[in-house]
C-alpha cells in the first residue's frame, strides 16, 4: 500500500476518467473484457489497449463504433452501445489512465 502514490497514476484522475469509469461499470464491460488481470477472459484485456492503439483515443473510439467482431465466425459482436461522442471520450479517457497505472509489467505481451 505505501507504494501505491507512485504507481496508481492518480494524478490523471478527472472527472471524464471518473465518468468513464462509470460507464464501464454501468455498461458491464467487465462482464466480456479484463482490466488489469480482473474481469472476464472473454474478450481482450483493455489496461494497455491505449497503447496497443498507438495511444490514440480516436482509435479507441473509433473501433468501440465499429462492432468488433462483426462477421468473424465463432465470436460474439460487441454490443452496440450508442454511446454518445462525450461518453465515447469518457470511456476512451478511462482506458487512457488504466493504462497509465504502473504494473510492473503486466500484461506479459502487448495483446494483453
Amino acid at each position: 500500500h505505501q507504494r501505491l502514490p507512485q504507481r496508481d497514476n492518480r494524478e490523471a484522475l478527472t472527472e471524464t476518467v471518473t465518468h468513464g469509469k462509470r460507464l464501464w461499470e454501468e455498461n458491464n464491460c467487465i462482464g466480456c473484457h479484463t482490466l488489469l488481470g480482473e474481469g472476464a477472459y472473454f474478450a481482450p484485456e483493455l489496461g494497455n489497449v491505449y497503447l496497443r492503439f498507438g495511444e490514440s483515443k480516436e482509435a479507441i473510439k473509433a473501433f468501440i463504433k465499429s462492432r468488433p467482431a462483426d462477421g468473424i465466425p465463432g465470436r460474439r459482436s460487441m454490443p452496440q452501445f450508442n454511446f454518445t461522442e462525450d461518453e465515447l471520450e469518457a470511456i476512451a479517457d478511462f482506458l487512457k489512465y488504466a493504462s497509465g497505472i504502473n504494473t510492473e509489467n503486466w500484461p506479459p505481451n502487448i495483446q494483453g
